[in-house]
Protein backbone atom coordinates (compact mmCIF):
# COMPACT_ATOMS: atom_id res chain seq x y z
CA UNK A 1 0.00 0.00 0.00
CA UNK A 2 1.40 3.34 -0.71
CA UNK A 3 2.66 5.58 2.17
CA UNK A 4 1.34 8.95 2.12
CA UNK A 5 4.20 11.89 2.76
CA UNK A 6 2.51 14.63 5.62
CA UNK A 7 3.86 17.85 5.57
CA UNK A 8 4.66 17.80 8.95
CA UNK A 9 3.80 20.13 12.37
CA UNK A 10 7.82 20.81 13.88
CA UNK A 11 6.86 23.81 16.10
CA UNK A 12 4.06 23.69 19.06
CA UNK A 13 2.13 26.93 17.12
CA UNK A 14 2.83 25.81 13.90
CA UNK A 15 -0.19 25.55 11.33
CA UNK A 16 1.20 26.26 8.02
CA UNK A 17 4.30 25.58 6.57
CA UNK A 18 5.94 26.14 3.28
CA UNK A 19 8.23 23.38 1.08
CA UNK A 20 11.50 25.61 0.97
CA UNK A 21 13.30 22.89 -1.09
CA UNK A 22 12.54 19.26 -2.39
CA UNK A 23 15.97 17.42 -2.59
CA UNK A 24 14.43 14.62 -5.10
CA UNK A 25 12.25 14.78 -8.35
CA UNK A 26 8.77 13.49 -9.27
CA UNK A 27 9.40 9.79 -9.63
CA UNK A 28 12.45 8.96 -7.93
CA UNK A 29 13.41 6.18 -5.92
CA UNK A 30 13.91 6.90 -2.52
CA UNK A 31 14.92 4.84 0.69
CA UNK A 32 13.03 4.98 3.87
CA UNK A 33 14.84 8.07 5.91
CA UNK A 34 16.12 9.55 2.96
CA UNK A 35 16.21 13.59 3.06
CA UNK A 36 13.59 14.11 0.65
CA UNK A 37 12.79 17.94 1.56
CA UNK A 38 13.00 21.09 3.30
CA UNK A 39 10.18 22.71 5.27
CA UNK A 40 10.11 26.38 6.15
CA UNK A 41 8.98 27.43 9.89
CA UNK A 42 9.27 30.71 11.35
CA UNK A 43 11.97 29.80 13.40
CA UNK A 44 14.40 27.18 11.32
CA UNK A 45 14.59 25.26 8.03
CA UNK A 46 14.37 21.64 8.95
CA UNK A 47 14.96 18.43 6.75
CA UNK A 48 11.96 16.28 6.60
CA UNK A 49 12.95 12.28 6.10
CA UNK A 50 11.01 9.30 3.25
CA UNK A 51 8.96 7.68 5.66
CA UNK A 52 9.38 4.12 3.31
CA UNK A 53 11.06 2.95 0.36
CA UNK A 54 9.73 3.49 -3.00
CA UNK A 55 9.45 5.90 -6.03
CA UNK A 56 7.70 9.19 -4.74
CA UNK A 57 4.70 11.07 -6.31
CA UNK A 58 5.35 14.96 -5.82
CA UNK A 59 2.28 15.97 -8.15
CA UNK A 60 2.21 19.96 -7.76
CA UNK A 61 3.54 20.54 -4.06
CA UNK A 62 6.57 22.76 -5.72
CA UNK A 63 8.78 24.45 -3.33
CA UNK A 64 7.96 27.88 -2.19
CA UNK A 65 4.06 26.99 -1.74
CA UNK A 66 2.35 27.57 1.60
CA UNK A 67 0.00 24.60 2.55
CA UNK A 68 -1.98 23.43 5.97
CA UNK A 69 0.03 21.27 8.61
CA UNK A 70 -1.00 17.38 7.78
CA UNK A 71 -1.25 18.09 3.67
CA UNK A 72 -0.35 14.69 1.65
CA UNK A 73 2.43 16.58 -0.26
CA UNK A 74 3.55 13.16 -1.81
CA UNK A 75 2.44 9.43 -2.08
CA UNK A 76 5.48 6.86 -2.19
CA UNK A 77 5.08 3.60 -4.28
CA UNK A 78 6.55 0.40 -3.52
CA UNK A 79 7.80 -2.00 -5.98
CA UNK A 80 4.90 -4.03 -7.10
CA UNK A 81 2.48 -0.83 -6.73
CA UNK A 82 1.24 1.00 -10.03
CA UNK A 83 2.69 5.13 -9.04
CA UNK A 84 -0.64 6.58 -9.85
CA UNK A 85 -0.59 10.46 -10.86
CA UNK A 86 -0.92 12.28 -7.89
CA UNK A 87 -2.16 15.50 -7.27
CA UNK A 88 -0.88 17.62 -3.90
CA UNK A 89 -3.15 20.14 -2.21
CA UNK A 90 -3.40 23.48 -3.80
CA UNK A 91 -1.14 26.38 -2.49
CA UNK A 92 -3.16 28.71 0.61
CA UNK A 93 -4.49 31.09 -1.34
CA UNK A 94 -5.55 29.49 -4.53
CA UNK A 95 -9.06 28.61 -3.70
CA UNK A 96 -9.53 32.47 -3.57
CA UNK A 97 -8.03 33.30 -6.54
CA UNK A 98 -9.83 30.85 -8.56
CA UNK A 99 -13.51 31.14 -9.80
CA UNK A 100 -16.64 29.72 -7.74
CA UNK A 101 -15.35 26.19 -8.20
CA UNK A 102 -15.52 23.98 -4.77
CA UNK A 103 -12.36 23.19 -3.70
CA UNK A 104 -12.43 19.55 -4.72
CA UNK A 105 -12.38 20.87 -8.57
CA UNK A 106 -9.54 23.54 -7.58
CA UNK A 107 -7.51 20.08 -6.79
CA UNK A 108 -8.21 18.22 -9.89
CA UNK A 109 -7.61 21.49 -12.58
CA UNK A 110 -5.22 23.48 -10.72
CA UNK A 111 -4.13 24.66 -13.84
CA UNK A 112 -7.62 25.65 -14.73
CA UNK A 113 -7.87 28.14 -11.79
CA UNK A 114 -4.78 29.14 -12.34
CA UNK A 115 -5.94 30.44 -15.69
CA UNK A 116 -9.24 31.65 -13.95
CA UNK A 117 -7.41 33.86 -11.83
CA UNK A 118 -4.78 35.42 -14.98
CA UNK A 119 -8.17 36.14 -16.78
CA UNK A 120 -9.54 38.08 -13.37
CA UNK A 121 -7.02 40.24 -13.28
CA UNK A 122 -5.50 38.61 -10.03
CA UNK A 123 -1.63 38.84 -10.00
CA UNK A 124 -0.04 35.20 -9.96
CA UNK A 125 2.36 34.96 -7.16
CA UNK A 126 3.44 32.91 -4.06
CA UNK A 127 2.62 33.61 -1.12
CA UNK A 128 6.06 33.43 0.43
CA UNK A 129 6.67 36.62 -2.50
CA UNK A 130 3.94 38.63 -1.70
CA UNK A 131 4.85 39.01 1.92
CA UNK A 132 8.70 39.16 0.66
CA UNK A 133 6.98 42.02 -1.36
CA UNK A 134 5.31 44.12 1.46
CA UNK A 135 7.68 43.98 3.68
CA UNK A 136 10.36 45.49 0.77
CA UNK A 137 7.24 47.67 -0.29
CA UNK A 138 7.95 46.23 -4.18
CA UNK A 139 4.84 46.64 -5.69
CA UNK A 140 4.29 42.82 -7.12
CA UNK A 141 1.58 43.50 -10.32
CA UNK A 142 4.60 45.74 -11.89
CA UNK A 143 6.85 42.25 -11.83
CA UNK A 144 7.36 39.67 -14.94
CA UNK A 145 7.08 36.09 -12.83
CA UNK A 146 9.89 33.26 -13.43
CA UNK A 147 8.08 30.60 -11.97
CA UNK A 148 5.48 28.09 -13.57
CA UNK A 149 3.17 29.75 -15.92
CA UNK A 150 4.78 33.12 -15.17
CA UNK A 151 3.77 33.00 -11.33
CA UNK A 152 6.12 35.71 -9.37
CA UNK A 153 8.55 33.99 -6.99
CA UNK A 154 10.28 35.33 -4.21
CA UNK A 155 13.83 35.78 -6.26
CA UNK A 156 11.87 38.36 -8.55
CA UNK A 157 11.25 40.55 -6.03
CA UNK A 158 14.50 40.55 -4.37
CA UNK A 159 15.95 40.94 -7.94
CA UNK A 160 13.31 44.33 -8.40
CA UNK A 161 14.63 45.58 -4.73
CA UNK A 162 17.88 44.96 -5.83
CA UNK A 163 17.32 46.92 -9.11
CA UNK A 164 15.57 49.24 -7.37
CA UNK A 165 18.73 49.97 -4.98
CA UNK A 166 20.93 50.32 -7.55
CA UNK A 167 19.08 52.73 -9.61
CA UNK A 168 18.79 55.12 -5.96
CA UNK A 169 22.04 54.59 -5.75
CA UNK A 170 22.95 55.39 -9.48
CA UNK A 171 24.92 52.27 -9.61
CA UNK A 172 25.93 50.79 -13.02
CA UNK A 173 24.36 48.10 -13.90
CA UNK A 174 26.55 45.36 -14.93
CA UNK A 175 26.39 41.61 -16.34
CA UNK A 176 28.54 40.56 -13.03
CA UNK A 177 25.64 41.59 -10.36
CA UNK A 178 24.17 38.08 -9.40
CA UNK A 179 21.15 37.98 -7.63
CA UNK A 180 21.11 34.61 -5.65
CA UNK A 181 17.17 34.28 -4.04
CA UNK A 182 16.99 33.23 -0.54
CA UNK A 183 16.83 29.92 1.06
CA UNK A 184 14.56 28.95 3.71
CA UNK A 185 16.99 29.21 6.34
CA UNK A 186 19.04 32.64 4.96
CA UNK A 187 15.34 34.29 4.95
CA UNK A 188 14.63 33.01 8.38
CA UNK A 189 17.75 34.08 10.07
CA UNK A 190 17.28 37.88 8.17
CA UNK A 191 13.38 38.39 9.30
CA UNK A 192 13.71 37.24 12.90
CA UNK A 193 17.09 38.89 13.81
CA UNK A 194 16.04 41.86 12.16
CA UNK A 195 12.67 41.63 14.36
CA UNK A 196 15.03 40.79 17.11
CA UNK A 197 17.01 44.38 16.45
CA UNK A 198 13.89 45.97 16.21
CA UNK A 199 11.87 45.18 19.01
CA UNK A 200 14.73 44.01 21.66
CA UNK A 201 16.59 47.45 23.05
CA UNK A 202 19.99 45.48 23.72
CA UNK A 203 23.19 46.82 25.61
CA UNK A 204 26.38 45.47 26.24
CA UNK A 205 28.97 44.75 28.69
CA UNK A 206 32.29 43.89 27.87
CA UNK A 207 35.18 42.03 30.26
CA UNK A 208 38.77 40.65 29.84
CA UNK A 209 39.51 37.25 31.21
CA UNK A 210 42.79 36.00 31.78
CA UNK A 211 42.45 31.95 30.81
CA UNK A 212 45.78 30.31 31.91
CA UNK A 213 44.40 28.38 34.52
CA UNK A 214 41.24 27.49 32.16
CA UNK A 215 43.95 26.18 29.84
CA UNK A 216 46.03 23.94 32.40
CA UNK A 217 42.10 22.48 33.91
CA UNK A 218 41.63 21.68 30.22
CA UNK A 219 45.44 20.48 29.60
CA UNK A 220 45.30 18.23 32.50
CA UNK A 221 41.63 16.54 31.95
CA UNK A 222 42.54 16.12 28.09
CA UNK A 223 45.75 14.10 29.00
CA UNK A 224 43.46 11.74 31.10
CA UNK A 225 40.90 11.42 27.51
CA UNK A 226 40.80 9.53 24.21
CA UNK A 227 41.12 11.76 21.21
CA UNK A 228 37.50 12.14 20.35
CA UNK A 229 36.15 12.68 23.59
CA UNK A 230 38.64 15.89 24.49
CA UNK A 231 37.38 19.16 26.11
CA UNK A 232 36.96 22.50 24.18
CA UNK A 233 37.09 25.94 25.86
CA UNK A 234 33.63 26.69 24.77
CA UNK A 235 32.75 23.33 26.89
CA UNK A 236 33.99 25.36 30.08
CA UNK A 237 32.20 28.90 28.70
CA UNK A 238 29.05 26.71 28.46
CA UNK A 239 29.52 25.72 32.27
CA UNK A 240 30.57 28.43 33.09
CA UNK A 241 27.41 30.89 32.14
CA UNK A 242 25.64 28.38 33.13
CA UNK A 243 26.59 28.13 36.59
CA UNK A 244 26.75 32.27 36.60
CA UNK A 245 22.97 32.57 35.37
CA UNK A 246 22.04 30.18 38.92
CA UNK A 247 24.50 33.28 40.90
CA UNK A 248 22.08 35.70 39.35
CA UNK A 249 18.50 34.28 39.44
CA UNK A 250 17.49 37.81 37.94
CA UNK A 251 18.92 37.31 34.72
CA UNK A 252 17.80 33.69 33.89
CA UNK A 253 15.05 35.40 32.57
CA UNK A 254 13.00 35.83 29.06
CA UNK A 255 10.59 37.95 27.75
CA UNK A 256 6.45 37.58 27.35
CA UNK A 257 3.66 39.38 27.09
CA UNK A 258 2.34 38.48 30.43
CA UNK A 259 5.63 39.30 32.21
CA UNK A 260 8.86 38.40 32.94
CA UNK A 261 9.19 34.45 32.99
CA UNK A 262 11.85 33.34 35.67
CA UNK A 263 13.68 30.14 34.68
CA UNK A 264 14.68 27.43 37.30
CA UNK A 265 17.34 25.88 35.17
CA UNK A 266 20.32 27.45 32.73
CA UNK A 267 19.40 26.12 28.98
CA UNK A 268 22.33 27.56 27.39
CA UNK A 269 21.97 27.69 23.30
CA UNK A 270 25.32 26.99 21.21
CA UNK A 271 25.71 28.84 17.52
CA UNK A 272 27.08 26.60 15.39
CA UNK A 273 27.72 27.79 11.76
CA UNK A 274 26.24 25.51 8.19
CA UNK A 275 26.53 26.34 5.14
CA UNK A 276 23.89 28.61 4.26
CA UNK A 277 23.18 30.05 8.06
CA UNK A 278 23.53 28.71 11.79
CA UNK A 279 21.68 26.83 14.47
CA UNK A 280 21.57 27.28 17.69
CA UNK A 281 21.23 23.79 20.06
CA UNK A 282 20.83 23.78 23.53
CA UNK A 283 22.20 22.34 26.13
CA UNK A 284 19.72 21.84 28.27
CA UNK A 285 20.40 22.54 32.58
CA UNK A 286 23.54 23.04 31.71
CA UNK A 287 24.43 23.46 35.43
CA UNK A 288 24.19 20.26 36.37
CA UNK A 289 26.41 18.46 33.95
CA UNK A 290 30.19 17.83 33.82
CA UNK A 291 32.48 19.14 31.45
CA UNK A 292 32.64 15.75 30.02
CA UNK A 293 28.71 15.14 29.75
CA UNK A 294 28.93 18.67 27.84
CA UNK A 295 31.35 18.18 25.60
CA UNK A 296 29.60 14.86 24.36
CA UNK A 297 26.20 16.22 23.96
CA UNK A 298 27.97 19.43 22.26
CA UNK A 299 29.33 17.17 19.86
CA UNK A 300 26.23 15.51 19.03
CA UNK A 301 24.54 18.39 18.46
CA UNK A 302 26.76 19.87 16.05
CA UNK A 303 27.32 16.97 14.18
CA UNK A 304 23.46 16.73 13.96
CA UNK A 305 23.39 20.43 12.95
CA UNK A 306 25.91 20.16 10.61
CA UNK A 307 23.79 17.07 9.02
CA UNK A 308 20.48 19.10 9.28
CA UNK A 309 19.08 16.39 11.41
CA UNK A 310 18.03 18.54 14.35
CA UNK A 311 14.14 18.58 15.51
CA UNK A 312 12.58 21.09 17.33
CA UNK A 313 13.44 20.38 21.01
CA UNK A 314 16.70 20.48 20.04
CA UNK A 315 16.72 24.28 19.84
CA UNK A 316 13.48 25.56 20.85
CA UNK A 317 13.53 27.73 23.94
CA UNK A 318 16.76 28.63 26.18
CA UNK A 319 17.58 31.53 28.09
CA UNK A 320 21.20 32.51 26.88
CA UNK A 321 23.30 31.87 23.93
CA UNK A 322 27.00 31.55 23.40
CA UNK A 323 28.73 32.85 19.85
CA UNK A 324 32.12 31.92 19.92
CA UNK A 325 34.59 33.36 16.55
CA UNK A 326 37.70 33.21 18.48
CA UNK A 327 38.61 30.35 15.85
CA UNK A 328 38.54 33.04 13.25
CA UNK A 329 40.81 35.08 14.88
CA UNK A 330 38.41 37.26 16.31
CA UNK A 331 39.04 39.28 19.24
CA UNK A 332 35.96 41.36 20.04
CA UNK A 333 32.17 41.83 18.72
CA UNK A 334 28.87 41.99 20.07
CA UNK A 335 25.92 39.33 19.04
CA UNK A 336 22.28 39.72 18.46
CA UNK A 337 19.95 37.97 21.01
CA UNK A 338 18.16 35.58 19.13
CA UNK A 339 14.29 35.27 20.82
CA UNK A 340 13.25 34.05 23.32
CA UNK A 341 16.86 34.18 25.26
CA UNK A 342 16.84 37.59 26.97
CA UNK A 343 21.13 37.34 26.53
CA UNK A 344 23.99 36.23 24.20
CA UNK A 345 27.87 36.41 24.89
CA UNK A 346 30.04 37.12 22.45
CA UNK A 347 33.23 34.77 23.07
CA UNK A 348 36.93 36.48 21.34
CA UNK A 349 40.22 34.81 20.01
CA UNK A 350 42.60 33.96 22.70
CA UNK A 351 45.57 35.89 22.66
CA UNK A 352 48.69 36.60 25.01
CA UNK A 353 49.49 39.85 26.29
CA UNK A 354 52.11 41.30 29.02
CA UNK A 355 50.24 42.92 31.84
CA UNK A 356 51.89 44.50 34.82
CA UNK A 357 52.29 42.51 37.66
CA UNK A 358 53.71 43.76 40.69
CA UNK A 359 55.25 46.18 38.75
CA UNK A 360 56.61 44.26 36.28
CA UNK A 361 55.81 42.42 32.77
CA UNK A 362 53.59 39.28 32.79
CA UNK A 363 52.63 37.07 29.88
CA UNK A 364 49.41 35.75 30.29
CA UNK A 365 46.83 34.64 28.04
CA UNK A 366 43.66 36.88 27.46
CA UNK A 367 40.04 35.87 26.20
CA UNK A 368 37.18 39.18 25.38
CA UNK A 369 33.88 38.89 26.48
CA UNK A 370 30.98 40.90 25.24
CA UNK A 371 27.20 40.40 26.97
CA UNK A 372 24.30 41.07 24.94
CA UNK A 373 21.00 41.75 27.41
CA UNK A 374 17.69 42.23 26.81
CA UNK A 375 17.00 45.74 28.91
CA UNK A 376 13.94 45.29 28.97
CA UNK A 377 13.82 41.81 31.57
CA UNK A 378 17.34 42.56 32.98
CA UNK A 379 18.20 45.96 34.29
CA UNK A 380 22.06 46.97 33.85
CA UNK A 381 23.39 46.53 37.59
CA UNK A 382 21.48 43.06 36.80
CA UNK A 383 23.68 42.50 33.72
CA UNK A 384 26.82 43.64 35.76
CA UNK A 385 26.72 40.93 38.66
CA UNK A 386 26.22 38.38 35.87
CA UNK A 387 29.44 39.41 33.35
CA UNK A 388 31.08 39.93 36.92
CA UNK A 389 30.07 36.59 38.34
CA UNK A 390 30.96 34.87 34.40
CA UNK A 391 34.21 36.21 34.30
CA UNK A 392 35.15 34.78 38.02
CA UNK A 393 34.10 31.69 36.70
CA UNK A 394 36.13 31.50 33.17
CA UNK A 395 39.38 32.52 35.76
CA UNK A 396 38.89 30.56 38.25
CA UNK A 397 37.50 27.31 36.76
CA UNK A 398 38.15 24.93 40.30
CA UNK A 399 35.14 26.86 41.11
CA UNK A 400 33.29 25.28 38.17
CA UNK A 401 33.46 21.82 40.01
CA UNK A 402 32.37 22.55 43.60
Amino acid sequence: MATEVILPKVDMDMSTGTISKWHVVDGEAVKKGQQIFEIETDKSAMEIEAPADGVIKIGNAKSGIVLPIGSVVGMIYGAKENPLAFVAPIPMGVAQLGAKAPLIELRLRGSDAEKNAMETGVVRATPMSRRLARELAIEISALEGTGPQGRVVAGDVSAAKLQQSNASNNLPRTDGLEVKPFDGMRRIIAQRLTQAKQTIPHFYLHATCTIDDLLDMRTRMNAQMPDDEKLSINDFIIKALALALQKVHGANVTYSDGGIVQHKHSDIAVAVAVEGGLYTPIIRQAELKTFRQISTEMKDLVARAKARRLTPSDYQGGTSAISNLGMYGVEQFTAIINPPQSTILAVGASVERFIPFNKQPLLVTQMSITLSCDHRVIDGSVGARLIKSLKELIEMPALNLE
